[in-house]
C-alpha cells in the first residue's frame, strides 16, 4: 500500500524486453533506498513494482504484460522521468489516501490552464471509471494523491499547487498527456458491497441505474 505522496522523481535508466514482459532499471534520484530490501514494493508512476535487484543508484523491477496493457508503462523509455514512492509502513503519515498501486485505467489530459500560482488540469477518464470519481473525493494520477475539484461526466478537474508541481512530473504535463489513474479504494469496495448476493453471479457490467432502482437505492417519482 501507498499514500500517493510522491517522495522523489526518478529516471528510467534502462528497459529490457523479456518476451511479452519488460525488465526496467530505475535511477531513484533522491529517494533513499537504504531501508529497501529485495522483494519490497515501490510505486513507479502509480504502478506497484517489486524490486528484484538493487543497483546502488536505483533498483530493477519486472513489468508484466498485464501491467503494460493497462497502464502507460509501455510508452516509457530510457530518460523518462517517473514519480516514486516507497510502500508505507505502520508509522508512515497518511498524508494522501490509501493507494494500492494497481492502475484502474489510463486517462488523458485535455486541458491545462494557470490559476494564479496554481495550475488546473482537466482529465478525461475511461467511461467505466466515471462512477467512481466524485467532487472532493480522492484520485491517484501517475502515483500522486489528488483531490477532485469538479466532475463533468467522465471529465474531472484537479488544482495543483506549486509544491506538487515542483515535486512531481506533472509540471511538464499538457493536453494529450496520458496518465495512470487509480480510483478511490473505498469507492470500488462500496460498489461491490452494494451488489449484495448479486456479487457472486457472473459479471454483467457492474452496478447500473436499473440495478439501484430494483434494489431500492433510487426513489421513484
Amino acid at each position: 500500500m501507498f499514500t500517493g505522496i510522491v517522495e522523489a522523481v526518478g529516471t528510467i535508466a534502462g528497459v529490457e524486453s523479456r518476451g511479452r514482459d519488460l525488465r526496467v532499471t530505475v535511477a531513484s534520484g533522491r529517494l533513499d533506498l537504504a531501508d529497501v530490501q529485495l522483494g519490497d514494493s515501490i510505486a513507479v508512476n502509480g504502478i506497484c513494482l517489486t524490486a528484484v535487484a538493487l543497483t546502488g543508484s536505483g533498483f530493477v523491477a519486472d513489468v508484466s504484460a498485464e501491467t503494460l496493457e493497462h497502464s502507460t508503462f509501455a510508452a516509457l523509455q530510457a530518460g523518462s522521468r517517473v514519480n516514486l514512492e516507497k510502500a508505507l509502513t505502520p508509522s508512515t503519515r497518511l498524508g494522501g489516501h490509501l493507494v494500492s498501486g494497481h492502475v484502474d485505467g489510463v486517462g488523458e489530459v485535455i486541458e491545462r490552464r494557470n490559476e494564479g500560482r496554481s495550475v488546473r488540469f482537466r482529465i478525461k477518464a475511461p467511461d467505466g471509471l466515471a462512477r467512481y470519481i466524485a467532487t472532493k473525493g480522492s484520485i491517484t494520477v501517475d502515483g500522486i494523491s489528488l483531490t477532485v475539484n469538479g466532475v463533468d461526466g467522465a471529465v474531472f478537474e484537479l488544482n495543483l499547487v506549486p509544491h506538487t508541481l515542483q515535486e512531481t512530473t506533472m509540471h511538464a504535463y499538457g493536453a494529450g498527456q496520458r496518465v495512470n489513474l487509480e480510483v478511490d479504494l473505498i469507492a470500488r469496495y462500496l460498489e461491490r458491497l452494494l451488489m449484495g448476493e448479486a456479487a457472486a453471479r457472473p459479471a454483467t457490467g457492474g452496478i447500473s441505474e436499473a440495478f439501484l432502482a430494483e434494489h431500492g437505492f433510487l426513489s421513484s417519482r
